[in-house]
């Protein structure tokens, strides 16, 4: 059996991930029905003008979660999913709200509606796995930041608290692998934060 070396430093995990405004595709004519019968001269000389949305009640939630005006975003998320508008979304955010706010119960209840809603919801996979890692369940932890990485594969910060999790699971090539992912995916300067992390399996593994 491998012997535990200690960390040269406490690492810190990343935090949860909240759900933001997903960019929206930008409207071709030829989706509509519709033929493009202006001259590429004429388009270009045209000036769209462009009128302001009214934002969805999940948007009115979001807007006033990035403002720090978090009892107001816990009853504008409850809003949009009263009225059916990005419910998974607004659950997943909401959790992190709930958190936040020392309301662990809460906080799990709102993860696991939002998975209710979309059993593939990436972001409450994942702040779910941090919730339990939070609570040192670690087995919990490591189920959903897998399916998360099913999910969303290319997700760094999930590789890493992965990679946290499974060393103390005493899973250490489990957790190199999950570290190693982690540097392949991040820059040179977010990559270093693993370094000594591996360092410290590679030792541990080699006393084998």
């Amino acid at each position: 059996m491998a012997k535990i070396l200690p960390l040269p430093v406490k690492p810190t995990r990343f935090g949860f991930e909240k759900v933001k405004k997903r960019s929206k595709k930008k409207a071709d004519p030829a989706d509509y029905g519709q033929l493009d019968l202006f001259s590429t001269e004429v388009s270009t000389r045209a000036t769209i003008l462009t009128l302001p949305t009214q934002l969805s009640p999940f948007e009115q939630a979001l807007l006033l979660d990035e403002k720090g005006e978090d009892n107001r975003a816990v009853d504008a998320y409850l809003k949009a999913i009263e009225s059916g508008d990005c419910a998974a979304d607004a659950y997943c955010n909401l959790g992190i709200l709930e958190f936040k706010a020392g309301k662990i119960s809460k906080a799990f209840n709102c993860f696991s509606k939002s998975l209710q809603e979309n059993p593939r919801h990436f972001e409450a996979h994942y702040n779910l796995a941090n919730l339990y890692f939070e609570m040192e369940d670690l087995n919990l932890a490591r189920y959903h930041f897998e399916i998360a990485a099913e999910i969303d594969p290319d997700f760094p910060n999930l590789y890493f608290n992965l990679g946290l999790v499974l060393a103390l699971l005493e899973d250490y090539e489990a957790a190199l692998q999950a570290f190693s992912r982690y540097q392949s995916l991040s820059s040179e300067e977010e990559a270093s934060k693993a370094a000594e992390l591996i360092k410290t399996l590679e030792e541990s593994l080699a006393i084998k």
